[in-house]
């Protein structure tokens, strides 16, 4: 993704924001979530505000706000472009409220349609958005439309097929939390992904790291930490290396049965030179929601949320405050590949005033079978897609 709007600095905020979300999300079970569906709707925002609304919103964002709204629509079309993922705005407002022109050009092409305040009406509309820009995976939007005057959302849905396709057999893990459990376990071996394992050490202590590449752009890092590991931590690790904040040590750097997360690297007698990796992993499925507003200093939505007029950029007319701001999330990933998928609301409300070879050759094998993060990433530019924790996998 290059360009003046959505280049590598958009990137980075972005990716700043899921990192920093990441460590203030509880993880009591697997998490997903995405900031790309995030951000474009706080530039959004941000064009349409005034006062310290717009001050707390331009410094969640990270860029000027007189920027923010080109970023948001070329970030928003670049990945469009990105094969198997998909990338929309939609925008609904009330009839009686008189929407600024300047500040809807700024959405670019979106679907801007008038709620009727029939509340029925209003949920099966939005519903069938979210279930046609995700392919059926999210059926709701995650806001409510009573007394919405407004309702800003954006779609994300990223789809891979794996360059190396897993085998699947059931079984459960050998040790640790899904012992004994029926599990969809997935294994791959190849000698390019031994050229895609790597280790680090970061906040979280020491990680290992697996690229599983997919067949277009779009890759999934698999994070695995000690078992001692905060999950944030392991997730906020894998922003790091994703960043290039952490130095990755390839597998030819290390000596034979150094002691890292998940992993056994050996030399071993194999029917050709070449070194070979291996993942043993399982598939899994994770959905979660969010509310935004729970972390509003995060987003800059503290002073947005309360009571008073902070966005008469949008209408002059109508007093607007944001009353509700929520993500719906789901992510899976199994033998053939991997799909995730997002719906991102902001609702404004009316505000007051193998055998023995002949040859010597290193194997890695990389064991993913305790909780561990993931990040779906654009390759060519380090975009996260989406992100998340695997707490429990996908039964047999």
């Amino acid at each position: 993704m290059t360009g003046a709007g959505a280049g590598a600095g958009v990137v980075e905020r972005v990716n700043a924001l899921g990192a920093c979300w990441g460590r203030e999300l509880g993880f009591e079970g697997g998490q997903v979530w995405t900031a790309l569906g995030v951000w474009p709707l706080l530039a959004m925002l941000a064009a349409g505000a005034g006062g310290p609304a717009q001050a707390e919103l331009e410094r969640a964002l990270g860029v000027p706000v007189e920027q923010a709204p080109s970023a948001a629509r070329e970030l928003l079309a670049q990945v469009r472009a990105v094969p198997g993922c998909a990338a929309a705005l939609g925008l609904w407002t009330a009839r009686e409220i008189e929407v600024e022109p300047d500040w809807v050009a700024q959405l670019g092409p979106s679907l801007w349609r008038q709620l009727t305040g029939d509340p029925a009406k209003d949920r099966a509309e939005l519903d069938g958005w979210a279930r046609e820009r995700t392919g059926g995976l999210i059926h709701r939007m995650p806001v409510e439309t009573t007394g919405a005057q407004l309702v800003l959302a954006s779609a994300l849905a990223v789809r891979t097929s794996w360059a190396e396709p897993f085998q699947e057999r059931r079984g459960p893990a050998a040790d640790g939390p899904w012992a004994w459990q029926p599990l969809r376990r997935l294994s791959v071996t190849s000698p390019a992904l031994f050229e895609r394992i790597a280790v680090a050490e970061g906040s979280a202590g020491p990680v290992t790291e697996v690229r599983v590449a997919g067949a277009g752009e779009v890759d999934v890092h698999l994070v695995l930490g000690e078992p001692e590991a905060a999950p944030g931590a392991v997730v906020a690790a894998g922003f790091e290396l994703v960043s290039g904040a952490t130095w990755r040590m390839p597998m030819a750097g290390l000596p034979d049965g150094e002691p890292w997360p998940g992993l056994v690297l050996e030399t071993v007698a194999a029917p050709t030179p070449r070194d070979r990796g291996s993942l043993e992993t399982v598939a899994f499925a994770v959905g979660a929601e969010h509310d935004l507003l729970a972390h509003a200093g995060l987003f800059g939505l503290r002073t947005a949320a309360g009571a008073g007029s902070h966005f008469r950029g949008i209408s002059r007319s109508t007093p607007l405050r944001v009353g509700q701001a929520k993500q719906a999330a789901t992510a899976e990933f199994t033998a053939k590949g991997f799909e995730a998928s997002a719906v991102t609301a902001v609702e404004l409300s009316r505000g007051g005033v193998g055998l023995p070879g002949l040859f010597r050759a290193r194997h890695a094998t990389a064991r993913f079978d305790r909780p561990f993060a993931f990040l779906a990433v654009h390759r060519p530019t380090g975009l996260v897609l989406v992100a998340g924790w695997v707490a429990e996998p996908t039964r047999a």
